[in-house]
């Protein structure tokens, strides 16, 4: 397991995730309501699955619709076991008045948790921009890539799913550890100065930060390419109310991603590059550099709450009822050209 030959002078027969943190008794006592958690929890799974149910009722039809709600399925999916997974350890931590050293005096819990914290943070980002991908193929090149299927987008999120798996796996293998973080309650990628800390906690945020970055990149010449075709073709060229409703969504969804957990992401970098080293040789964390890590994670999890409401709240249904004037503007049928212009167009 990891952290076996690289554990901290704690000076017992502990697990290898425990390291000195700055809290006390009397602190622990007075925050280890599970209360919070439990109700934090509880309102990103009915978000999650309210998103679920309003997708199982959605009528995909075929083609770049039914892989968008495929992709989008598998999002909300991930986040709702994201918050079942931590938000159980999370609330039996308090409840346990956040001694992991009694619960867990091996780290098996902590290393469970700390691959699951690694999964289910990446997956959001990889699939925010394998989605977006997705559009930018199917707005700039329609005629370029092989028809959406649900099949495929499904095989897809599986992919994800693997790679980021892999990732998490990493520290049990001897690259980087996970450790009981501030105050108690959760495991993390360990921000110390040893080698592997620090490949393993880089990999983890550039990676995140690229899908990020790679997100806004792709949505950006897709929105663009949407209005340049609707202000320069035909009412009956421009593009369907459903490819902009899925570039709307998709963009509410980056939105989230991009203010939810860039702060962490960033965060994470410059701990990890400071010179000095953050961490001392003991395993010690300064009191605000903890705080702050634990501030930066609850925004995080936000993305894992919102992203549902992207959904729910951005559908064609529900955005005219909010604005009644989208609902009598021309319809629209395509990007591409119909049949009979293309031939008379052609060669």
């Amino acid at each position: 397991m990891s952290g076996s030959g690289a554990m901290w002078p704690n000076g017992t027969s502990l697990g290898a995730c425990f390291r000195p943190v700055n809290i006390t008794l009397q602190e622990r006592r007075a925050i280890a309501s599970p209360w919070f958690a439990v109700s934090f929890c509880a309102l990103g799974l009915g978000s999650n699955l309210l998103a679920l149910s309003v997708l199982a009722g959605a009528r995909p039809g075929a083609g770049p619709r039914s892989s968008f709600l495929a992709l989008l399925c598998g999002l909300v999916l991930t986040d709702f076991l994201g918050l079942l997974v931590t938000g159980a350890v999370v609330a039996s931590q308090h409840a346990t008045l956040l001694d992991w050293r009694v619960t867990d005096p091996g780290c098996r819990l902590c290393h469970f948790m700390g691959v699951a914290m690694v999964f289910f943070g990446l997956c959001p980002l990889l699939l925010g921009a394998t989605m977006a991908a997705e559009r930018f193929v199917g707005i700039t090149r329609p005629f370029s890539r092989p028809a959406a299927t649900s099949q495929r987008s499904w095989t897809t999120v599986g992919l994800v799913w693997v790679v980021a798996g892999a990732l998490g796996l990493l520290p049990l293998l001897g690259l980087g550890r996970y450790s009981v973080q501030y105050p108690g309650s959760w495991c993390f990628l360990t921000l110390g100065a040893q080698r592997g800390d620090v490949a393993f906690g880089l990999m983890f945020a550039l990676l995140g930060s690229a899908s990020v970055g790679l997100s806004l990149l792709l949505n950006t010449v897709s929105v663009a390419t949407l209005c340049r075709v609707y202000h320069t073709r035909e009412a009956t060229q421009r593009p369907r109310d459903c490819e902009v409703e899925m570039m709307v969504q998709l963009v509410g969804i980056m939105v989230v991603a991009t203010v939810c957990w860039m702060p962490l992401l960033v965060f994470i970098i410059q701990t990890l590059l400071q010179m000095p080293p953050v961490m001392s040789p003991s395993g010690q964390l300064s009191r605000a550099t903890e705080h702050q890590l634990l501030i930066y994670l609850r925004v995080a999890t936000w993305n894992q709450i919102l992203d549902p409401w992207v959904y729910i709240l951005f559908r064609r249904s529900v955005l005219r009822r909010l604005h009644p004037r989208l609902s009598s503007r021309l319809p629209a049928v395509s990007l591409r050209p119909p049949p009979a212009q293309a031939m008379l167009s052609g060669p």
